[in-house]
């Protein structure tokens, strides 16, 4: 039991699959307008939930050759052979995305469905299918994703979408590169042994560090614009925070751009966008 369990777990990425469900419920908490009842916010996490795991579980089904060339990902179900890729997980997966699409349609309304659907989309299609193996724009693009899953949360709350909402999404747009940029550059020789062109790959490591850190201040400066509008200082704190807990990271992996300090930026990026997501929500309890 514990053994599919964690298959399950790694095959749908629910790690990612729950930071981006998290992601859609600060769009709500973030979003002024009427309270939404507390089942419309279940299932819009879980439509978010189910339809980003179906894409993680695309992104392993379609880079079966690609994870099996890495030692970060050499270990996933598909790689090894422990789930055989065929057909009915296409089946599956399609499921898991349109089922829940469709639930959150009817039950919390057409606008929030379709930016759940574009979540998924670009995750699976626009960033594994179309990018991934073609530019190092791939993680700019396809990070749209995340910012997807904000604009679902604050279309549950009404479909004319705020500016905190819209603040928020640009929040995740800038967060992705520069943590995924962070990932990169510590496994550098992996994805240039892949041929997956990755900043670090195409630019090298000291450029890709100036990039993140310019992208970062970008972020940062971002993530404390929706102070500006209805969240209140707990936002602001944290926002605050975790983004100069961050930058610092930033700028020790600028002066020595290096798997150690690459990964700790990486690790920072994570507290970063822990902190923000759960100001924001709690700015919004406090508030109401």
């Amino acid at each position: 039991m514990g053994r599919t369990a964690r298959l399950i777990f790694n095959v749908f990425k629910l790690r990612i699959g729950i930071v981006i469900a998290i992601t859609a419920l600060a769009g709500i908490a973030i979003t002024p307008g009427p309270q939404v009842p507390l089942w419309q916010v279940a299932i819009l996490g879980l439509a978010v939930l189910l339809s980003s795991a179906s894409a993680g579980a695309f992104n392993q089904y379609y880079e079966v050759d690609l994870d099996r060339k890495m030692d970060r990902t050499r270990r996933r179900p598909f790689a090894t052979g422990v789930l055989h890729a065929h057909r009915g997980w296409l089946t599956l997966i399609v499921l898991l995305t349109v089922l829940p699409v469709a639930v959150a349609w009817h039950a919390v309304n057409p606008v929030a469905a379709i930016f759940t659907f574009l979540g998924a989309f670009f995750y699976a299609v626009v960033y594994t299918v179309w990018l991934k193996r073609r530019t190092w724009w791939n993680i700019v693009i396809g990070g749209m994703a995340g910012s997807f899953a904000v604009l679902a949360g604050a279309a549950t709350v009404t479909p004319a979408l705020s500016p905190e909402a819209m603040l928020l999404a640009l929040v995740l747009f800038l967060w992705t590169p520069s943590h995924f940029w962070s990932l990169a550059i510590a496994f550098h020789d992996d994805y240039a042994k892949a041929g997956v062109p990755m900043l670090p790959v195409v630019k090298g490591d000291a450029w890709a560090a100036r990039a993140i850190l310019a992208n970062s201040v970008l972020l940062v400066a971002a993530s404390l614009a929706p102070a500006l509008f209805r969240p209140g200082w707990i936002y602001l704190a944290g926002a605050a925070i975790g983004g100069a807990y961050f930058l610092y990271y930033n700028v020790r992996l600028v002066a020595d751009p290096n798997r150690r300090t690459a990964m700790a930026c990486f690790h920072a990026s994570l507290l970063q966008l822990s902190l923000l997501l759960a100001a924001a929500m709690l700015d919004a309890a406090w508030a109401g």
